[in-house]
C-alpha cells in the first residue's frame, strides 16, 4: 500500500545527492514513492538514485558577488519556483525535504507556498548558504553533526540530530574489520578527491611518492582517483617509481576500496566523513580551500578533533614534509589502528533510518 509521494531535493553534485539518495532507498522500503527535483548535474551522479521521477527544475545562485548577474539569476530562481510549483501541485507530496545547493530552493519554497510539509537536511558542520535562507521556513532541519554552526537561534528549536545517511552501497561495508599494517608488509593506501581534489592530488603525490625511500615507496599499493586527462601522465610517474598504483577517474566501488583501504587521503565533504565514518577508516584530509563557509574545514575538524584522522590545510602541505609523515604512519600499525576505531564512533549507520522517521512524522502532517 503507498504511503503517499516524497519530494527529494537537492543540488546535482555527490554531496548533496548522496544523503538524498541514501534516504530514498530507505523510503521507498517503507512503501513511498520518492520523486527528485535537482539540477542539469543530476545527469552524472543521478543514474542509481531510487526516483519514480526527476525533475529538472531551473535553479541559480544569486550571485551578490557580481551584481550584474543578479536580475538574470533570480529570474531563472522565479522560473524554477513556477516550475516547482507546478509539480508539486500535480503530485501532491506528504512532504519535501531538501539538502542543500541552490536548487533546492524553487522547490522548498513552492512547497512552502502549497502548505505541504518541508524539512532540511545540512549535511556540514556549519550550515549551507541555501538551507540557512530556507531554516526559518521549514517544519524541520536535520543535521549531519551534533553542533552545527551557523544556524539561527530562532530555528534551533527545529533541529533533530540524524547523521548523514549513507548510500547503501557504503552500509554494505559498514563497520569492516580494520587490517593493522605489519611492519614490512604492503600498505594500501586510497587517495581520492571531487574534481578539484582530484587535480591537486594528481600533481602532489607523485612528488610525495618521489620524496619518499624506496623501502617505504614498494610498500605502497595505491589505488587513487584522477581525472581522466591525468591518468596517463601519473601513471607514467609511478611507473618510474616503480611504484604500485591503480589509477582511474570514478571508482563505482569506492566504498569496498575504502573498506581495503588501511590510510585514506581525501578531501573532506559531508558524505566522505559520513562513509569514513560508517566503514571505520583513518584519514588524512585535505579540505578544500576557498570553499563558501569554510564547511570541509569544519568537517575535517571534527573528524580529527575525535583522534579519527590528521587535518592539513592545502596550503600548507610540502611534497617532503608529507612524504616523512606518510612514512611514519605507515611505520604506527597501533596508532592507525586506534585512528580506525575513533573514525567508526564517528559514523551514524542508521542515519537514513533516523531521517525517514523524521520524514514519516512530517507526513502526518498532511495527512
Amino acid at each position: 500500500m503507498s504511503r503517499g509521494i516524497v519530494v527529494l531535493a537537492a543540488g546535482g553534485t555527490g554531496g548533496h545527492l548522496f544523503p538524498a539518495q541514501a534516504l530514498a532507498e530507505v523510503l521507498v522500503k517503507r512503501g513511498f514513492h520518492v520523486h527528485l527535483m535537482t539540477d542539469e548535474r543530476v545527469r552524472g551522479y543521478g543514474k542509481d538514485f531510487p526516483a519514480e521521477q526527476v525533475h529538472v527544475i531551473p535553479s541559480a545562485s544569486p550571485s551578490f558577488s557580481k551584481p550584474w548577474l543578479l536580475p538574470m539569476r533570480m529570474l531563472r530562481l522565479y522560473n524554477g519556483y513556477q516550475a516547482a510549483k507546478r509539480a508539486l501541485t500535480a503530485l501532491k507530496p506528504v512532504a519535501v525535504i531538501g539538502f542543500g545547493g541552490y536548487p533546492s530552493f524553487p522547490p522548498l519554497l513552492a512547497a512552502r507556498s502549497l502548505k505541504i510539509p518541508t524539512a532540511v537536511h545540512e549535511q556540514n558542520a556549519v550550515m549551507g548558504r541555501a538551507n540557512g535562507f530556507l531554516a526559518a521556513r521549514v517544519n524541520a532541519i536535520a543535521t549531519s553533526f551534533k553542533e552545527v554552526q551557523g544556524i539561527a537561534e530562532a530555528a534551533k528549536d527545529k533541529v533533530t540530530y540524524t547523521g548523514n545517511p549513507v548510500r547503501a552501497i557504503a552500509m554494505a561495508e559498514a563497520a569492516s574489520p580494520y587490517t593493522v599494517p605489519k611492519e614490512y608488509g604492503p600498505f594500501q593506501l586510497v587517495v581520492f578527491g571531487g574534481s578539484q581534489g582530484a587535480k591537486f592530488f594528481s600533481e602532489f603525490m607523485p612528488q610525495v611518492a618521489a620524496g619518499m625511500t624506496p623501502d617505504s615507496r614498494k610498500r605502497l599499493r595505491l589505488v587513487q582517483q584522477c581525472r581522466t586527462e591525468d591518468v596517463k601522465s601519473v601513471q607514467a610517474a609511478y611507473d618510474k617509481l616503480g611504484l604500485t598504483a591503480e589509477l582511474h577517474s570514478f571508482f563505482s566501488d569506492m566504498p569496498k576500496r575504502l573498506a581495503n583501504a588501511q590510510l585514506v587521503v581525501c578531501r573532506s565533504g559531508a558524505s566522505s566523513i559520513a562513509e569514513l565514518g560508517v566503514i571505520g577508516r583513518p584519514a588524512v584530509l585535505v579540505p578544500l580551500p576557498h570553499a563558501i563557509d569554510n564547511d570541509q574545514l569544519k568537517n575535517a575538524q571534527a573528524f580529527s578533533t575525535a583522534g579519527a584522522g590528521w587535518v592539513f590545510p592545502q596550503w600548507e602541505l610540502q611534497p617532503l614534509e608529507f612524504a616523512s609523515f606518510l612514512s611514519r604512519l605507515m611505520a604506527d600499525g597501533a596508532g592507525l589502528k586506534k585512528a580506525a576505531d575513533q573514525a567508526l564512533k564517528q559514523g551514524v549507520p542508521d542515519a537514513a533510518e533516523r531521517l525517514a522517521n523524521l520524514v514519516e512524522e512530517l507526513s502526518l502532517q498532511a495527512a
